[in-house]
């Protein structure tokens, strides 16, 4: 059974920093890509970042240059370390994979940062 369990969302003021984890069960890890995603209320779902499994990263322009993905393969866990956070970055987070034809998608975690 694939799961995706993500931790780390909160409030925080616009400039904060927060942290935010994604342990994965249940999936070859190491050799998955893995995705964070945010959903803000009557938005559609965004890609934030992605991390391949030769650590190659992509980070939508909104972010570039105040997020990091990063993962722990003998944790198999996914980070996401956003720094410089923005009102408009306020949304419920969302860890996400690919499997072959399927596709798995944490609980998600919500963050919200105050002007």
């Amino acid at each position: 059974q694939v799961q995706l369990v993500e931790s780390g969302g909160g409030l925080v003021q616009a400039g904060g920093s927060l942290s935010l984890s994604c342990a994965a069960s249940g999936i070859a890890f190491s050799f998955s890509t893995m995705d964070w995603y945010r959903q803000a209320p009557g938005n559609e779902r965004e890609l934030v970042a992605l991390i391949t499994t030769g650590g190659i990263t992509n980070y939508a322009d909104s972010v570039k240059g105040r997020f990091t993905i990063s993962r722990d393969n003998a944790k198999n866990t996914v980070y996401l370390q956003m720094n410089s956070l923005k009102p408009e970055d306020t949304a419920v987070y969302y860890c996400n994979t690919h499997q072959g034809p399927y596709v798995y998608w944490g609980q998600g975690t919500q963050v919200t940062v105050s002007s």
